[in-house]
Protein backbone atom coordinates (compact mmCIF):
# COMPACT_ATOMS: atom_id res chain seq x y z
CA UNK A 1 0.00 0.00 0.00
CA UNK A 2 2.88 2.59 0.89
CA UNK A 3 4.72 1.71 -2.06
CA UNK A 4 1.75 2.65 -4.36
CA UNK A 5 0.84 5.76 -2.55
CA UNK A 6 4.53 6.72 -3.12
CA UNK A 7 4.01 6.57 -7.12
CA UNK A 8 1.21 8.90 -7.76
CA UNK A 9 3.36 12.27 -7.05
CA UNK A 10 5.79 11.42 -9.44
CA UNK A 11 2.97 10.76 -12.42
CA UNK A 12 1.57 14.44 -11.36
CA UNK A 13 4.59 16.49 -11.89
CA UNK A 14 4.42 16.49 -15.52
CA UNK A 15 1.25 17.57 -16.40
CA UNK A 16 1.81 20.04 -13.78
CA UNK A 17 4.76 21.54 -15.15
CA UNK A 18 3.03 21.84 -19.11
CA UNK A 19 -0.14 23.60 -17.28
CA UNK A 20 2.69 26.15 -16.23
CA UNK A 21 4.25 26.15 -19.75
CA UNK A 22 1.18 27.46 -21.35
CA UNK A 23 0.16 29.81 -18.56
CA UNK A 24 3.45 31.61 -19.58
CA UNK A 25 3.43 31.67 -23.08
CA UNK A 26 -0.42 33.39 -22.70
CA UNK A 27 1.65 36.17 -20.45
CA UNK A 28 0.75 35.36 -17.38
CA UNK A 29 -2.47 35.45 -15.18
CA UNK A 30 -4.86 38.19 -16.51
CA UNK A 31 -3.11 38.87 -20.25
CA UNK A 32 -4.58 36.05 -22.42
CA UNK A 33 -5.67 36.65 -26.18
CA UNK A 34 -9.64 36.34 -24.51
CA UNK A 35 -8.58 39.58 -22.32
CA UNK A 36 -7.24 41.74 -25.28
CA UNK A 37 -9.87 44.30 -26.35
CA UNK A 38 -11.37 43.63 -29.53
CA UNK A 39 -10.88 45.51 -32.73
CA UNK A 40 -13.45 48.42 -32.15
CA UNK A 41 -16.35 48.39 -35.63
CA UNK A 42 -17.77 51.73 -36.94
CA UNK A 43 -20.88 51.57 -38.73
CA UNK A 44 -22.30 54.44 -40.89
CA UNK A 45 -25.34 55.01 -40.52
CA UNK A 46 -25.16 53.82 -36.89
CA UNK A 47 -26.59 51.38 -35.57
CA UNK A 48 -30.08 51.62 -34.32
CA UNK A 49 -30.94 54.74 -36.90
CA UNK A 50 -34.50 54.68 -37.63
CA UNK A 51 -34.47 57.57 -40.65
CA UNK A 52 -30.89 57.37 -41.93
CA UNK A 53 -30.78 59.90 -44.94
CA UNK A 54 -30.49 58.45 -48.17
CA UNK A 55 -28.09 59.35 -50.80
CA UNK A 56 -25.08 57.65 -49.24
CA UNK A 57 -23.03 54.27 -49.48
CA UNK A 58 -22.47 51.78 -46.11
CA UNK A 59 -19.25 52.07 -44.44
CA UNK A 60 -17.73 49.85 -42.38
CA UNK A 61 -14.55 50.83 -40.14
CA UNK A 62 -12.16 49.15 -38.21
CA UNK A 63 -10.08 50.61 -35.46
CA UNK A 64 -7.42 48.52 -33.62
CA UNK A 65 -7.71 46.18 -35.99
CA UNK A 66 -8.73 44.54 -39.27
CA UNK A 67 -12.30 43.42 -40.47
CA UNK A 68 -11.73 39.49 -41.90
CA UNK A 69 -15.60 39.72 -43.05
CA UNK A 70 -18.24 41.85 -43.82
CA UNK A 71 -21.68 40.71 -44.71
CA UNK A 72 -24.43 43.08 -44.93
CA UNK A 73 -28.50 42.27 -46.23
CA UNK A 74 -31.36 44.25 -46.13
CA UNK A 75 -35.09 42.92 -44.85
CA UNK A 76 -35.93 41.82 -48.36
CA UNK A 77 -33.09 38.99 -47.82
CA UNK A 78 -30.91 40.99 -50.66
CA UNK A 79 -27.58 40.98 -50.38
CA UNK A 80 -25.15 44.42 -50.77
CA UNK A 81 -21.48 43.87 -52.44
CA UNK A 82 -18.94 46.07 -51.34
CA UNK A 83 -15.47 46.10 -51.46
CA UNK A 84 -12.45 45.89 -48.66
CA UNK A 85 -9.90 48.08 -48.65
CA UNK A 86 -6.14 47.07 -49.55
CA UNK A 87 -5.13 47.14 -45.60
CA UNK A 88 -8.25 45.23 -44.48
CA UNK A 89 -9.68 48.22 -42.10
CA UNK A 90 -12.89 49.42 -43.61
CA UNK A 91 -15.65 47.87 -46.41
CA UNK A 92 -17.61 50.37 -48.25
CA UNK A 93 -20.96 48.93 -50.30
CA UNK A 94 -20.61 49.60 -54.16
CA UNK A 95 -24.29 51.07 -53.66
CA UNK A 96 -26.15 53.11 -51.66
CA UNK A 97 -29.07 52.89 -49.26
CA UNK A 98 -32.32 52.07 -50.53
CA UNK A 99 -35.26 54.23 -49.35
CA UNK A 100 -37.62 52.65 -46.53
CA UNK A 101 -35.20 49.49 -45.99
CA UNK A 102 -33.80 48.23 -43.03
CA UNK A 103 -30.07 46.84 -43.11
CA UNK A 104 -28.30 44.35 -41.13
CA UNK A 105 -24.67 44.36 -40.87
CA UNK A 106 -22.47 41.48 -39.78
CA UNK A 107 -18.48 41.78 -39.38
CA UNK A 108 -16.24 39.51 -38.44
CA UNK A 109 -12.34 41.28 -36.93
CA UNK A 110 -9.33 40.18 -35.86
CA UNK A 111 -7.49 42.67 -33.53
CA UNK A 112 -4.05 43.61 -33.71
CA UNK A 113 -3.16 41.49 -30.71
CA UNK A 114 -4.82 38.66 -32.37
CA UNK A 115 -8.38 38.78 -30.95
CA UNK A 116 -11.11 37.34 -32.80
CA UNK A 117 -14.84 38.87 -32.81
CA UNK A 118 -18.23 38.75 -34.09
CA UNK A 119 -20.44 41.60 -33.85
CA UNK A 120 -24.10 43.10 -35.41
CA UNK A 121 -25.52 46.43 -36.42
CA UNK A 122 -29.08 47.14 -37.90
CA UNK A 123 -30.50 50.26 -39.15
CA UNK A 124 -33.37 51.98 -41.21
CA UNK A 125 -33.24 54.61 -43.86
CA UNK A 126 -35.82 57.14 -44.38
CA UNK A 127 -38.84 56.97 -46.52
CA UNK A 128 -38.84 58.54 -50.27
CA UNK A 129 -41.30 61.44 -51.32
CA UNK A 130 -41.21 60.05 -54.72
CA UNK A 131 -39.63 56.68 -56.41
CA UNK A 132 -39.37 56.39 -59.72
CA UNK A 133 -39.04 53.19 -61.77
CA UNK A 134 -37.92 52.57 -65.53
CA UNK A 135 -39.19 50.75 -68.54
CA UNK A 136 -36.74 48.95 -70.17
CA UNK A 137 -36.51 47.69 -74.33
CA UNK A 138 -36.39 44.90 -75.10
CA UNK A 139 -37.43 43.16 -72.60
CA UNK A 140 -35.37 40.24 -70.95
CA UNK A 141 -34.38 37.42 -72.64
CA UNK A 142 -35.79 38.58 -76.01
CA UNK A 143 -34.20 37.91 -79.67
CA UNK A 144 -33.96 40.96 -81.51
CA UNK A 145 -32.70 43.01 -84.79
CA UNK A 146 -29.08 44.20 -85.44
CA UNK A 147 -30.58 47.89 -85.55
CA UNK A 148 -31.63 47.59 -81.77
CA UNK A 149 -31.22 50.37 -79.12
CA UNK A 150 -31.09 49.45 -75.40
CA UNK A 151 -33.71 51.97 -74.09
CA UNK A 152 -34.72 52.60 -70.89
CA UNK A 153 -37.51 54.84 -70.11
CA UNK A 154 -37.81 56.87 -66.88
CA UNK A 155 -41.68 57.16 -65.40
CA UNK A 156 -40.25 60.41 -63.26
CA UNK A 157 -37.99 63.25 -65.26
CA UNK A 158 -34.31 63.50 -64.11
CA UNK A 159 -32.89 66.21 -63.72
CA UNK A 160 -29.88 67.89 -65.53
CA UNK A 161 -27.02 67.51 -62.93
CA UNK A 162 -28.65 63.71 -62.29
CA UNK A 163 -27.57 62.28 -65.66
CA UNK A 164 -24.22 61.90 -65.48
CA UNK A 165 -24.19 59.79 -62.05
CA UNK A 166 -27.03 57.98 -63.74
CA UNK A 167 -25.48 56.96 -66.56
CA UNK A 168 -22.17 56.08 -64.72
CA UNK A 169 -24.55 53.86 -62.83
CA UNK A 170 -25.34 51.65 -65.86
CA UNK A 171 -22.98 48.87 -67.57
CA UNK A 172 -23.59 47.27 -70.35
CA UNK A 173 -21.67 44.08 -71.57
CA UNK A 174 -21.42 42.22 -74.71
CA UNK A 175 -20.63 38.94 -76.34
CA UNK A 176 -18.49 39.27 -78.56
CA UNK A 177 -17.49 42.87 -77.43
CA UNK A 178 -19.12 45.66 -78.96
CA UNK A 179 -18.42 50.07 -79.14
CA UNK A 180 -21.37 51.75 -78.18
CA UNK A 181 -22.60 54.97 -76.13
CA UNK A 182 -25.35 55.83 -73.90
CA UNK A 183 -27.11 59.46 -75.10
CA UNK A 184 -30.28 61.08 -73.69
CA UNK A 185 -33.54 61.57 -75.35
CA UNK A 186 -36.46 63.01 -74.92
CA UNK A 187 -39.52 60.03 -75.77
CA UNK A 188 -42.29 61.12 -77.96
CA UNK A 189 -44.43 60.83 -74.86
CA UNK A 190 -42.74 63.52 -73.48
CA UNK A 191 -40.74 61.84 -70.65
CA UNK A 192 -36.99 61.01 -70.03
CA UNK A 193 -35.31 58.61 -71.61
CA UNK A 194 -31.76 57.36 -72.19
CA UNK A 195 -30.79 55.29 -75.31
CA UNK A 196 -27.71 53.00 -75.61
CA UNK A 197 -26.59 52.49 -78.91
CA UNK A 198 -23.83 50.72 -81.01
CA UNK A 199 -21.07 52.79 -83.25
CA UNK A 200 -22.83 49.89 -86.01
CA UNK A 201 -25.39 47.61 -86.56
CA UNK A 202 -24.53 44.65 -83.41
CA UNK A 203 -23.30 41.55 -85.60
CA UNK A 204 -26.21 38.56 -85.20
CA UNK A 205 -25.98 36.29 -82.00
CA UNK A 206 -24.34 38.81 -79.81
CA UNK A 207 -25.44 38.39 -76.27
CA UNK A 208 -26.00 41.52 -74.39
CA UNK A 209 -26.25 42.59 -71.00
CA UNK A 210 -27.28 45.36 -68.58
CA UNK A 211 -27.26 46.31 -65.19
CA UNK A 212 -27.98 49.47 -63.47
CA UNK A 213 -26.92 50.11 -60.27
CA UNK A 214 -29.85 52.73 -59.91
CA UNK A 215 -30.86 51.53 -55.79
CA UNK A 216 -30.33 54.70 -53.80
CA UNK A 217 -29.76 57.33 -56.68
CA UNK A 218 -31.47 60.99 -56.20
CA UNK A 219 -32.95 61.61 -59.92
CA UNK A 220 -34.07 65.12 -58.96
CA UNK A 221 -36.71 67.02 -56.69
CA UNK A 222 -38.54 66.10 -59.44
CA UNK A 223 -37.94 62.42 -60.05
CA UNK A 224 -37.61 61.28 -56.90
CA UNK A 225 -35.34 57.98 -55.51
CA UNK A 226 -34.87 54.97 -57.11
CA UNK A 227 -35.38 51.99 -55.02
CA UNK A 228 -33.70 49.25 -56.38
CA UNK A 229 -31.16 47.80 -58.91
CA UNK A 230 -32.00 46.59 -62.81
CA UNK A 231 -30.50 43.90 -64.45
CA UNK A 232 -31.64 41.95 -67.92
CA UNK A 233 -29.86 40.65 -70.87
CA UNK A 234 -30.99 39.67 -74.60
CA UNK A 235 -29.48 38.06 -77.83
CA UNK A 236 -29.25 39.40 -81.16
CA UNK A 237 -30.61 37.21 -84.14
CA UNK A 238 -31.07 37.12 -87.97
CA UNK A 239 -29.71 40.15 -90.22
CA UNK A 240 -32.91 41.03 -91.44
CA UNK A 241 -33.13 44.66 -92.97
CA UNK A 242 -35.52 46.56 -95.96
CA UNK A 243 -34.64 49.49 -98.13
CA UNK A 244 -37.94 51.10 -99.65
CA UNK A 245 -36.99 53.18 -102.42
CA UNK A 246 -39.70 55.83 -102.44
CA UNK A 247 -39.68 56.27 -106.55
CA UNK A 248 -39.48 52.85 -107.66
CA UNK A 249 -42.87 52.21 -105.23
CA UNK A 250 -40.58 48.95 -103.65
CA UNK A 251 -39.60 47.77 -100.72
CA UNK A 252 -36.47 44.97 -101.05
CA UNK A 253 -35.68 42.98 -98.06
CA UNK A 254 -31.86 41.70 -97.20
CA UNK A 255 -30.73 39.17 -95.27
CA UNK A 256 -27.32 39.33 -94.40
CA UNK A 257 -26.59 41.66 -97.32
CA UNK A 258 -28.52 39.67 -99.58
CA UNK A 259 -31.54 40.98 -101.74
CA UNK A 260 -34.19 37.72 -100.92
CA UNK A 261 -37.27 39.30 -102.20
CA UNK A 262 -38.96 42.81 -103.74
CA UNK A 263 -42.58 43.56 -103.70
CA UNK A 264 -44.42 47.13 -104.71
CA UNK A 265 -46.29 49.19 -103.06
CA UNK A 266 -47.48 52.61 -102.10
CA UNK A 267 -45.19 55.40 -99.94
CA UNK A 268 -46.65 58.93 -98.92
CA UNK A 269 -47.85 60.98 -101.54
CA UNK A 270 -45.94 64.92 -102.07
CA UNK A 271 -48.20 66.66 -99.55
CA UNK A 272 -47.76 63.85 -97.30
CA UNK A 273 -43.84 62.39 -98.00
CA UNK A 274 -42.43 59.41 -95.34
CA UNK A 275 -39.52 60.23 -93.70
CA UNK A 276 -36.63 59.37 -94.86
CA UNK A 277 -33.36 57.94 -93.33
CA UNK A 278 -32.85 54.16 -91.13
CA UNK A 279 -35.93 53.78 -89.27
CA UNK A 280 -35.53 50.95 -86.30
CA UNK A 281 -38.88 48.36 -86.09
CA UNK A 282 -40.13 48.98 -82.67
CA UNK A 283 -43.23 47.23 -82.46
CA UNK A 284 -45.78 45.13 -84.53
CA UNK A 285 -49.58 44.51 -84.66
CA UNK A 286 -51.34 41.55 -87.04
CA UNK A 287 -54.37 43.53 -86.87
CA UNK A 288 -54.93 47.42 -86.54
CA UNK A 289 -57.66 49.94 -87.02
CA UNK A 290 -55.90 52.79 -89.15
CA UNK A 291 -57.83 55.85 -87.49
CA UNK A 292 -56.67 59.33 -89.43
CA UNK A 293 -57.10 61.32 -86.46
CA UNK A 294 -53.70 59.64 -84.96
CA UNK A 295 -52.07 61.46 -87.71
CA UNK A 296 -53.68 65.55 -87.43
CA UNK A 297 -56.11 64.28 -91.00
CA UNK A 298 -59.17 64.93 -88.17
CA UNK A 299 -61.70 61.72 -89.21
CA UNK A 300 -61.30 61.82 -92.48
CA UNK A 301 -60.96 58.03 -92.28
CA UNK A 302 -60.92 54.78 -89.88
CA UNK A 303 -59.88 51.91 -91.93
CA UNK A 304 -58.93 48.40 -90.77
CA UNK A 305 -55.35 46.84 -91.81
CA UNK A 306 -53.40 44.02 -91.25
CA UNK A 307 -49.25 43.09 -90.53
CA UNK A 308 -48.41 46.25 -89.53
CA UNK A 309 -44.84 46.87 -88.21
CA UNK A 310 -44.15 50.13 -86.75
CA UNK A 311 -41.61 52.66 -87.25
CA UNK A 312 -41.93 55.88 -85.86
CA UNK A 313 -44.11 56.70 -83.08
CA UNK A 314 -46.20 59.28 -84.95
CA UNK A 315 -47.33 56.42 -87.48
CA UNK A 316 -44.90 55.59 -89.92
CA UNK A 317 -45.99 52.57 -90.45
CA UNK A 318 -45.92 49.15 -93.04
CA UNK A 319 -49.21 47.45 -93.62
CA UNK A 320 -51.75 45.99 -96.00
CA UNK A 321 -53.85 49.02 -97.81
CA UNK A 322 -56.41 46.39 -99.54
CA UNK A 323 -58.12 49.63 -100.24
CA UNK A 324 -55.45 50.84 -102.19
CA UNK A 325 -55.91 50.51 -106.02
CA UNK A 326 -52.51 52.25 -106.99
CA UNK A 327 -49.75 49.91 -105.25
CA UNK A 328 -46.88 50.06 -106.92
CA UNK A 329 -48.30 53.14 -109.44
CA UNK A 330 -48.41 55.79 -107.44
CA UNK A 331 -47.10 57.48 -103.99
CA UNK A 332 -50.65 58.43 -102.10
CA UNK A 333 -50.46 57.04 -98.54
CA UNK A 334 -50.41 59.38 -95.56
CA UNK A 335 -46.81 58.87 -94.69
CA UNK A 336 -47.04 54.60 -94.47
CA UNK A 337 -45.57 52.21 -97.34
CA UNK A 338 -49.08 50.04 -98.17
CA UNK A 339 -49.13 47.07 -99.42
CA UNK A 340 -51.45 44.28 -100.55
CA UNK A 341 -52.54 41.62 -97.45
CA UNK A 342 -49.89 38.90 -98.73
CA UNK A 343 -46.67 41.18 -99.28
CA UNK A 344 -47.71 42.88 -95.93
CA UNK A 345 -47.49 39.51 -94.30
CA UNK A 346 -44.30 39.11 -96.03
CA UNK A 347 -42.74 42.22 -94.66
CA UNK A 348 -44.43 41.31 -91.04
CA UNK A 349 -42.73 38.14 -90.68
CA UNK A 350 -39.26 39.01 -92.22
CA UNK A 351 -38.30 41.61 -90.15
CA UNK A 352 -38.61 41.66 -86.16
CA UNK A 353 -38.56 43.89 -83.42
CA UNK A 354 -34.69 45.94 -83.89
CA UNK A 355 -34.92 44.96 -87.50
CA UNK A 356 -34.17 48.35 -89.50
CA UNK A 357 -35.79 49.95 -92.79
CA UNK A 358 -34.39 52.74 -94.72
CA UNK A 359 -36.21 55.03 -96.69
CA UNK A 360 -34.16 56.45 -99.84
CA UNK A 361 -35.58 59.11 -102.31
CA UNK A 362 -38.55 60.79 -100.22
CA UNK A 363 -38.83 64.63 -100.39
CA UNK A 364 -39.28 64.68 -96.89
CA UNK A 365 -36.26 67.27 -95.88
CA UNK A 366 -36.83 66.57 -91.92
CA UNK A 367 -35.06 64.44 -89.92
CA UNK A 368 -37.06 62.36 -87.51
CA UNK A 369 -36.20 62.86 -83.50
CA UNK A 370 -34.43 60.14 -82.09
CA UNK A 371 -37.42 59.69 -79.15
CA UNK A 372 -40.07 59.30 -81.80
CA UNK A 373 -39.60 55.68 -81.91
CA UNK A 374 -36.15 54.20 -81.37
CA UNK A 375 -34.73 56.71 -84.10
CA UNK A 376 -31.35 56.19 -83.18
CA UNK A 377 -30.32 55.76 -86.75
CA UNK A 378 -31.16 58.63 -87.56
CA UNK A 379 -28.09 60.46 -86.35
CA UNK A 380 -24.42 59.88 -86.86
CA UNK A 381 -22.27 58.17 -84.79
CA UNK A 382 -20.50 61.27 -84.01
CA UNK A 383 -23.72 63.48 -83.20
CA UNK A 384 -24.57 60.43 -81.33
CA UNK A 385 -21.92 60.36 -78.52
CA UNK A 386 -22.64 64.29 -78.00
CA UNK A 387 -26.36 62.94 -76.49
CA UNK A 388 -23.96 61.74 -73.30
CA UNK A 389 -23.56 63.46 -69.90
CA UNK A 390 -20.58 62.36 -69.89
CA UNK A 391 -19.24 63.69 -73.17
Amino acid sequence: MHAALRRHPARLIPVLAAAGLLTACGGGAGSTKADEPPAKVTVTPAAGSKEAKLGSAISVRATGGKLTSVDVKDDKGGTVDGRLSGDGTSWTSNGKVKPATTYTVRTRTTSDQGRKAAASSTFSTEKADKINKLTNTPGGGQTVGTGMPISILFDHPISQDRRAEIEKALKVSTQPKVTGAWGWVKDYSGKDRIDWRPKDYWPTGTKVSVKGALSGINSGDAGGWFARDYNFGFSIGADHKAVIDVPAHRLTMYENGKNVGTITGSAGSPDDPTRGGVHTVRSKNAAETMDSATIGHGSEWMLDSQWVTHLTASGTFLHSAPWNKSLGVVNNSHGCFGMTTSDAKKVYDFLSIGSTVEVKGTSNPNKTDVGNGLEVWQESWQQWQQRSALK
